[in-house]
């Protein structure tokens, strides 16, 4: 039995699931922007895309000409046909625009991916290769929307929940449409937390303790990365290899030893607390990440410089560490998003408004008498300086962590 024998069923077979999973994504994206009931129509998504496919694996099979807009008008058509001219489960007299544009969108990117996904296969010629190339373009796309939704899905929902007043939240807390008439006014959240709530304290509390681990965290961590990688010593490879081992314990058990301890030491309520205790977890992996940046530096040049009468200390701070400046960027925005994301410590050791970091004054917020869009501002104020900063530096990141996997 050939691969042929499988051509055609596997082609519709591909076809159904896109489209059930774009139709579920189209429908999602209706109903959080108009705030209507729209949903996916799943048994017709299935017949639809499977015929469509099968359209296509003949069209490109005699050519190809236009094969992706007469996919998207043969999807588009047979789906009103199916659903009764409700192709996201209301009726076009109900949102015609909504329905319309979606639709349209909806048909064209199917045509245009699905002819992609069963263009290997459309020929008589089929090996096993055309059909892992097909069966891979269909677990990419749906790899790319399913992780999408699971990233913008929630953020989404903060930030379009953060811009609603009180009175619309209770009215239809789904509807995540924006209220353009309300002008400035929706920010409001946002406003009242910087005046009412001093979120502006908190965001500056959260960047000098964010800073001052970093510095602290790589002052320890580059000595005793360098130490570990290039000299020897007694134990170096039993301590190389237990610098995680304090990872092994989850943080909720050192919890309670933690606050005794800070409690009996008057450092509880206090910034200075937070700077003596977050090093301590981030120190061991800014140490493991940057020992392997050490070891894959050439030993040639640290060896020249000595030779050129240069002393140890010389040598690491005018050679290595401008050698290792990628990698000491990469483990420098590691550790700030770590110290600026961190909650349980600052939750357990503060309780003075006035010293909260952003973690601790979300949290505050998550209470019945303040209201639900206050929370979601919070956390967009949380979240969007670090999201920023990762998306500008995450190519640096990426470069710093990689560059010492392999030795020079």
């Amino acid at each position: 039995m050939t691969y042929k024998t499988f051509r055609l069923p596997l082609a519709a077979l591909i076809g159904a699931l896109w489209s059930a999973t774009l139709g579920f994504g189209f429908s999602v994206s209706l109903a959080f922007s108009t705030g209507e009931g729209f949903y996916p129509i799943w048994w017709a998504l299935l017949i639809t895309g499977g015929l469509t496919a099968l359209v296509l694996t003949r069209r490109n099979q005699l050519g190809g000409g236009y094969a992706s807009l007469i996919g998207s008008l043969v999807f588009a058509f047979v789906l009103l046909i199916l659903t009764g001219f409700m192709p996201f489960g209301i009726s076009l007299a109900e949102a015609p625009l909504a329905n319309i544009l979606g639709l349209s969108l909806f048909a064209v990117l199917l045509g245009i991916s699905l002819k992609i996904m069963v263009l290997p296969i459309s020929h008589e010629r089929v090996d096993r290769h055309d059909v892992e190339y097909s069966l891979i373009a269909f677990l990419k796309g749906f790899g790319y929307i399913f992780f999408t939704a699971i990233v913008l899905i929630p953020f989404f929902v903060m930030v379009m929940t953060s811009l609603k007043s009180q009175q619309s939240l209770m009215m239809n807390p789904l509807d995540f449409s924006i209220e353009l008439s309300r002008g400035w006014d929706l920010f409001r959240s946002y406003e009242e937390l910087f005046s009412n709530f001093n979120f502006g304290e908190y965001l500056l509390n959260s960047a000098l303790v964010s800073v001052a681990t970093v510095l602290i965290t790589l002052l320890f961590s580059a000595p005793g990365a360098y130490a570990v990688a290039r000299l020897k010593f007694s134990g170096r490879d039993a301590m190389s290899r237990g610098i995680l081992l304090i990872y092994m314990v989850p943080m909720i058990v050192l919890a309670l030893p933690i606050y005794i301890a800070f409690s009996m030491l008057e450092l509880r309520n206090s910034l200075v607390g937070l700077l003596l205790i977050y090093p301590v977890t981030t120190i061991p992996v800014a140490l493991y990440m940057l020992q392997g940046y050490f070891r894959g530096l050439p030993v040639e040049v640290e060896e020249a410089g000595l030779m050129d009468g240069l002393s140890r200390i010389q040598v690491i701070i005018k050679i290595t560490l401008p050698l290792a400046l990628p990698a000491l960027a990469s483990v420098a925005l590691y550790v700030f998003m770590i110290a600026w994301n961190e909650f349980l410590l600052a939750f357990m050791l503060l309780d003075d408004p006035s010293i909260f970091t952003l973690t601790r004054g979300v949290a505050m917020l998550n209470s019945s008498e303040i209201p639900r869009q206050h929370l979601m501002a919070g956390a967009v104020i949380s979240t969007l300086p670090i999201m920023m900063i990762f998306l500008v530096l995450e190519r640096y990141m990426t470069k710093g962590l990689t560059a010492g996997s392999v030795k020079g």
